[in-house]
């Protein structure tokens, strides 16, 4: 994709789409997409995978003398990643200020709610199957002449039955 640089130099889909939803995230969500994007640096990894930043609340001023007076930092996460968020919350308000460069965060609140989608989210493993479910498994597709589909429809089958209680 050639860009607005000298000789068409190709510029990375990723800068192109930054310039695209920067603008967006600040006027729906009240911050940049950098701090979305830096914020496994921010919370660390055990809490970044759990959490993530949803939007930034900047008090209403009436006047525009009206002193200024720090956000309230909003975010989602999951279950017991709400505890330990909460117990590092001064830390992380500290590693946001950092970030933006001024003290913009003042507090932090917490909203819990499922992070991950449900594409991200690890499989229940199957168990194994005991010889009596292999025998019956391998005598219903048996009579497939198609090696690759019986092999599919006998993998299709194993999980199947490994998902349901013995």
């Amino acid at each position: 994709m050639a860009g607005k640089r000298p000789f068409g130099n190709p510029v990375p889909v990723s800068d192109l789409a930054t310039e695209i939803l920067d603008p967006v995230l600040r006027k729906r969500a009240g911050m940049s997409i950098g701090l979305v994007q830096s914020w496994e640096e921010i919370a660390g990894p055990r809490l970044a995978g759990r959490s993530r930043p949803e939007k930034i609340q900047w008090p209403r001023r009436m006047h525009e003398d009206d002193p200024f007076e720090p956000a309230v930092l909003v975010i989602a996460c999951e279950g017991m990643a709400a505890l330990h968020l909460q117990h590092e919350t001064g830390e992380i308000i500290n590693r946001v200020n950092a970030f933006l460069g001024f003290n913009a965060v003042g507090r932090i609140r917490i909203v819990q709610k499922p992070v991950l989608s449900q594409k991200l989210r690890p499989k229940p493993a199957a168990r194994p199957l005991n010889d009596a479910e292999k025998s019956k498994l391998s005598r219903t597709v048996g009579k497939i002449e198609d090696d690759g589909l019986r092999a599919s429809l006998e993998r299709l089958g194993a999980t199947i039955l490994g998902q349901r209680k013995p």
